[in-house]
């Protein structure tokens, strides 16, 4: 009965021991299989490249919010030199128009009173001509004194100022050099002015109607030419000598994905805005394909002074879950995925919030490939 008892309890033990030791294996296997671990390879050794992470000079991105303006030398507003009725309208908003085109035509009586005034006194200078000639040749005559001559030659004077100042008047109400001498040699009044465009560009607005009253005060159409627009931005004084004139920087458009351009500030304010502390820059964009739109909102990318920062280089980042991490060596060959957190980027450097120390050795390129390799033994 001993004998029997005792090869029981030699079972049990033998049992146990076996578990034990199959836990340990399983222990051990499961600290072999740690997923975010991969052990460097030959092969996968000549395909990365290794470095400590250290400070270095880098600056700051500022991203100051601003917008898209039209130009103001290539931006005309438009109106009418006259006060009429608009008898016809030959363009919509949105159309190309080119230098000299017409737009819009308007019947006006005061233009028609201006073109009767002139050719009123070419009747009148004509008359007032043979006046002259007439005195003269009765003061020689001895008919009539010095005095009377003088007083028909004054007239005749009078007649050509007012000859003058009809003509003057027409030029000003937008009649060319070429319809006042039209007006002149047939003697015919054309009541109509006409409304044109000052330059190649694109209708950005337009507040007039056929049949509408205009006076000379109403702008009726704003002409733009949108093939270069201004990106304006108000930077805080603080960091207003982190720009200057001349210099690069990045635009963002939002509207368009994101879309990053480069722009050279061409101007910026010499005074601060007291209300909003801020300084004023231009930066010129070209927009030939004119997929960029005045008003569109903007972040302007200004780069500060270069300070000692922790930084690593942007291609050891790798991008998983949407979260930034890199391989940090933990024992030698041996590498680790570990999450980062990452401040803003200079260049090819991108700063290290969290995550990382001083002196540890990380994957500086190949990071992508050797993730990849990292995944495939993860699914064997």
């Amino acid at each position: 009965m001993k004998t029997l008892i005792k090869q029981l309890f030699l079972i049990l033990v033998s049992g146990s021991l076996l578990v034990a030791c199959s836990k340990s294996e399983d222990t051990s296997t499961q600290k072999k299989l740690d997923p975010l671990e991969i052990m460097i390879t030959p092969e996968i050794q000549k395909q990365i490249k290794t470095d400590t992470v250290s400070y270095q000079d880098i600056s700051d991105t500022l991203l100051i919010p601003g917008r898209l303006e039209t130009q103001n030398r290539r931006l005309a507003k438009i109106g009418s030199p006259i006060t009429g009725r608009v008898s016809n309208l030959y363009v919509s908003l949105g159309d190309v128009v080119k230098k000299g085109q017409l737009l819009a035509r308007i019947n006006s009586i005061e233009l028609t009173q201006t073109q009767l005034n002139l050719i009123k006194s070419i009747q009148l200078i004509g008359l007032k001509t043979k006046a002259v000639e007439r005195a003269k040749l009765l003061f020689e005559a001895d008919v009539i004194s010095k005095a009377e001559m003088l007083r028909v030659e004054n007239e005749l004077d009078a007649v050509k100022a007012d000859y003058r100042a009809s003509r003057d008047q027409l030029m000003v109400l937008g009649m060319s050099e070429k319809a006042v001498e039209k007006i002149e040699t047939s003697g015919q009044i054309n009541s109509f002015g006409d409304v044109i465009s000052r330059f190649d560009g694109i209708i950005i607005s337009r507040s007039i109607n056929e049949g509408q009253i205009v006076n000379p005060q109403d702008d009726l159409f704003h002409v733009a030419d949108l093939s270069k627009l201004w990106a304006i931005a108000n930077i805080p004084e603080q960091q207003s000598s982190f720009i200057q004139k001349d210099e690069v920087v990045e635009i963002e458009i939002p509207a368009l994905d994101n879309k990053k351009l480069n722009a050279k500030i061409i101007f910026e304010d010499s005074i601060v805005d007291p209300q909003t502390r801020t300084v004023m820059v231009r930066a010129e964009l070209d927009n030939t394909n004119l997929l960029l739109k005045p008003d569109m909102l903007t972040s302007m990318h200004i780069s500060s002074k270069k300070i000692s920062k922790m930084a690593i280089p942007i291609s050891s980042v790798v991008r998983e879950n949407d979260r930034n991490h890199v391989f940090v060596q933990n024992k030698p060959q041996t590498f680790r995925l570990r999450d980062v957190e990452l401040g803003n980027k200079d260049g090819k450097l991108v700063t290290v919030l969290s995550g990382l120390s001083q002196g540890e050795t990380i994957v500086t390129e190949g990071a992508f490939h050797l993730n990849s390799e990292r995944k495939k033994k993860e699914l064997e």
